[in-house]
């Protein structure tokens, strides 16, 4: 997609998401914060989608987050991916990331791409873009670069967040070699039309808290104009995998949509 104009949060929107921050991080504290951490990391799931390519916030502290890099350390993935929506609404909440991302190593690499809640915490993402480089990590915000393992090549590309970014599918794509298989990291999963018609081959997404609230199938909010709220989708011979995340929104709860750290394996078709 073409760059188009950054849809800003208003400074009305942003009082009011720092406000209900403010309020939740005042509650959620001592027994109240122990409880509920200790029921959402119990109703986490790790899970293994293979995906085959047919081409050659508030209530999230920093040990929670500790906790979520350990448990991807233990599976001592070859590639890291981070989705976005890292911070909640303050730019300083950077800074809770360092400890968790060092134990985040892998032989290909540990990327990034930006999500609508650093926008939300700063339009610069200065303190997010330090906190993670200075961690050795590498953000792909609308650039990509290839990947190679024995003699397979991979073109790992992302792009800036679909609601408050800039978005430039093209960019990230140049420089990928023809036949090359793809993979698109882009926090917002309904860019997934476009990167179909470019020729992405998978795109991985979140945004979508899978539903969160999944009452018999049923979710009061999807986050997505096309459906895609958690799971493996298709469309033109391209595949989009939406995770569920680790965290929460508005409120710290999950009912029917459990918390998701995916361990995608890929292969040949």
């Amino acid at each position: 997609m073409g760059s188009s104009a950054k849809k800003r949060p208003t400074r009305l929107s942003r009082a009011l998401s720092r406000g209900l921050a403010a309020v939740a991080h005042g509650v959620y504290r001592g027994p109240v914060r122990r409880a509920i951490a200790e029921r959402l990391a119990r109703d986490r799931r790790v899970t293994r989608p293979r995906i085959e390519l047919a081409r050659g916030g508030p209530y999230f502290a920093e040990d929670d987050w500790l906790r979520v890099c350990e448990a991807v350390a233990r599976e001592a993935p070859d590639l890291v991916c981070l989705g976005g929506d890292l911070v909640n609404a303050f730019e300083h909440e950077a800074r809770l990331l360092r400890k968790g991302l060092g134990l985040l190593a892998a032989p290909l690499g540990v990327f990034a791409v930006p999500g609508n809640h650093e926008y939300q915490a700063s339009d610069e993402l200065r303190l997010w873009r330090a906190a993670l480089e200075q961690s050795g990590v590498e953000i792909l915000c609308n650039r990509g670069r290839r990947l190679t393992r024995g003699e397979a090549d991979l073109w790992l590309c992302g792009v800036d967040d679909l609601r408050r970014g800039e978005p430039d599918l093209a960019a990230a794509l140049d420089g990928r070699a023809p036949h090359e298989p793809a993979v698109l990291l882009s926090h917002h999963p309904d860019l997934f039309i476009e990167a179909a018609r470019a020729g992405v081959d998978l795109q991985l997404s979140g945004h979508t808290h899978g539903g969160q609230v999944v009452l018999r199938g049923w979710a009061p909010m999807t986050h997505s104009r096309f459906g895609f709220r958690a799971g493996h989708f298709r469309r033109e011979g391209a595949q989009l995998y939406v995770g569920s995340g680790v965290g929460t929104t508005f409120l710290p709860l999950r009912i029917g949509a459990p918390g998701e750290i995916a361990l995608v394996e890929l292969g040949r078709c």
